[in-house]
């Protein structure tokens, strides 16, 4: 044993008689019979010898015969003994739940080695037809095209990059049903899709909609046929606009 439980009032009333040099031998009596875990031998040289009192037999003898009992030539004190036995139930207690648990372990274990092999071959292996087996990792490995490769050639790539930034920003990976989408709503508005993309790089937008420039595309129109009508068809050629109009 290593540790046992002192307890302080009990031992002050025991020993008040002592000197303090007895106190000290009897200590030294009780730490060795909890170190060994057995009564002391009733040999009076050997105890001296083992608490260091080589001169100090006739106390010594004293103090065994005033706490301790000799039983079947030993010397027996009850607290200890009472001590020593519980700290075996202990150890003994524990060593039954370490072993209850180790084997509840290996029965999970066993259980588990059981079923792997099943579960491989449900997971791994997946008979065609034509009975070959086809496993996981003969799969092909299909990547999807970065937005980079996606890049048609009907779009500067300076357009391009400033497109796929904005996306970038906004968390929203461009695919190819997105771009596809993207045309297909430029072509409804009449524009190219490098415009489109430019109108979206302007605007701040991450997608196109035809419906976004109508009003906007209307409007222009209006204004040209407008011009038109006041200045004739030849008004382009001289380039008039609201600013040099205000300049003549």
């Amino acid at each position: 044993m290593h540790y046992y439980q002192h307890h302080i009032g009990d031992f002050i009333k025991d020993t008040s008689f002592l000197t303090n040099e007895e106190v000290g031998i009897y200590m030294k009596l009780l730490w060795l019979y909890y170190d060994t875990e057995k009564p002391l031998p009733n040999s009076l040289h050997e105890l001296s010898m083992k608490v260091n009192g080589r001169d100090k037999e006739q106390a010594i003898s004293g103090l065994l015969g005033m706490f301790f009992t000799l039983k079947e030539g030993n010397w027996h004190h009850k607290r200890c003994d009472r001590e020593i036995a519980h700290y075996h139930q202990q150890l003994e207690a524990a060593s039954k739940a370490g072993k209850a648990s180790a084997a509840k372990r290996a029965l999970n274990k066993r259980s588990t080695d059981v079923q792997q092999p099943f579960n491989d071959r449900s997971t791994t292996v997946q008979p065609t037809n034509n009975q070959q087996p086809t496993t996981n990792n003969q799969q092909p490995n299909i990547k999807q095209r970065s937005a980079s490769s996606l890049r048609p050639d009907d779009v500067s790539e300076s357009v391009w990059d400033d497109f796929l930034a904005i996306r970038k920003a906004k968390k929203s990976p461009l695919t190819e049903t997105a771009l596809k989408g993207i045309r297909r709503e430029a072509g409804a508005a009449n524009l190219t899709l490098e415009k489109a993309l430019q109108m979206c790089c302007a605007r701040g937008w991450q997608g196109f909609k035809a419906d976004w420039v109508t009003d906007d595309l209307k409007k222009d129109d209006h204004y040209k046929q407008s011009l038109d009508i006041i200045f004739g068809r030849n008004r382009r050629e001289k380039d008039i606009t609201p600013n040099n109009l205000l300049e003549g």
